[in-house]
């Protein structure tokens, strides 16, 4: 999933964890599925940033 997508389903359960009648299970699962996607759009940023240096070196190392 690209990183835009991730952030669409991190705010989607998020909207979801907020409703008051949200069963713990369901809670847990989803839970669980946001921090999956938060580690994804973690490791994103971090090749985002990467990617950067290496455009402002001139593309070397």
């Amino acid at each position: 999933m690209d990183f835009e997508k991730s952030l669409e389903r991190l705010r989607e359960i998020s909207a979801e964890m907020e409703k008051p009648d949200l069963a713990l299970d369901k809670a847990v699962a989803l839970y669980s599925e946001a921090a999956r996607l938060v580690e994804s759009c973690k490791t994103d940023i971090e090749n985002a940033k990467l990617e950067i240096k290496k455009l402002e070196s001139g593309g070397q190392g």
